[in-house]
């Protein structure tokens, strides 16, 4: 049963997908939960294969590339792009951690924000482009989901909570350990190789590094992670994996 409503909670946390359920759930339930972000990243890569079968079949590859990316931002709220956004304007924003944690919390953009933005948007848009037309398009949009919340399970497990108050990460970074780490690993390795068979298996694997590295560069400042830095790492995970497939399978078509 706990198992169940955890997996419940990832979904309507990290999805806009309507779950008409009300479940009473503890701090803990959201850090031990992210075990099952992956599988909601899988959840989320289905919705985008329906949606690019369906687009496919009247509109060219650039507008349909431009709608996923739309539906993708529909159907993840926009949650982590807040993130990536709130994490650069204070992460470089050169000034010492408690107002890099200040500035992050602030509802306001500023300029980092509008760049690392619109940067991963065009990114994602240009990726999904060039990747239309590869015979590999269904593997690359069912994975892309599942590598973000594979950045911010490892995001989450590798890192302390950097604010001394309260705040929406702390609940995910306290309560993912180790544990969370390995079960949702090898989760994630399992999706990744029934989809993509022995290329998924290392592709896993890199993501699964990829999110560390990202990270540790993003913690090292400010001596921890908040929700924020989840988010973008999620963001930069998914997109790092899209860079990749596409080296794979256009560049060295292997």
């Amino acid at each position: 049963m706990v198992i169940f409503k955890r997996f419940i909670i990832m979904v309507q946390f990290f999805t806009s997908i309507p779950v008409p359920v009300n479940i009473e759930c503890s701090e803990k339930d959201y850090g031990k939960g992210l075990v099952f972000a992956p599988l909601v990243g899988l959840i989320l890569g289905i919705f985008m294969c329906f949606v690019y079968k369906l687009l496919s079949l009247f509109l060219p590859a650039n507008i349909i590339s431009v709608l996923l990316v739309i539906v993708y931002i529909a159907l993840t709220g926009g949650l982590h792009l807040d993130g990536l956004g709130d994490t650069f304007d204070g992460l470089y924003s050169n000034r010492p951690k408690e107002k890099i944690l200040e500035i992050m919390r602030d509802s306001r953009v500023g300029t980092n924000a509008v760049l690392a933005l619109v940067s991963i948007i065009l990114l994602n848009y240009v990726l999904l482009t060039e990747l239309n037309t590869n015979p590999h398009i269904i593997e690359a949009l069912l994975l892309f989901p599942v590598a973000g919340r594979i950045g911010s399970l490892m995001g989450a497990g590798v890192s302390v909570y950097a604010r001394k108050n309260e705040g929406l990460g702390k609940s995910f970074i306290d309560h993912c350990g180790k544990k969370e780490m390995f079960f949702g690993g090898i989760l994630s390795i399992v999706i990744f190789s029934a989809i993509y068979g022995v290329k998924g298996l290392i592709m896993a694997a890199i993501v699964m590094i990829t999110a560390v590295i990202i990270t540790k560069i993003f913690t090292k400042k400010i001596e921890g992670a908040t929700g924020d830095i989840l988010g973008a790492v999620c963001e930069l995970n998914q997109t790092t994996f899209l860079v990749l497939f596409y080296i794979m399978e256009v560049v060295l078509k292997i």
